[in-house]
């Protein structure tokens, strides 16, 4: 995975803040949790993948430009 500039991973800390609520479309991993499967935002690394806290336990990261999930927004 390339990593992107301190300026997009910046942009992303704000565009996903912790405890931002999304929901999984596509996960490219094996062991991805199933489509559908909502989780709450814990942070964004310095590579820029997303930290989430997934329902159904599973903590895998989500990859920009790699992985899809829609923002449903933060309770």
């Amino acid at each position: 995975m390339k990593r992107l500039c301190a300026e997009k991973i910046n942009a992303l800390r704000k565009s996903y803040p912790v405890g931002t609520k999304i929901v999984l479309v596509y996960m490219d991993d094996p062991q991805a949790p199933p489509p559908g499967t909502e989780g709450r935002v814990t942070g964004v690394d310095d590579m820029g993948s997303l930290l989430v806290s997934w329902e159904n336990g599973s903590g895998l990261h989500l990859l920009l430009g790699v992985d899809t999930w829609v923002k449903v927004g933060k309770e």
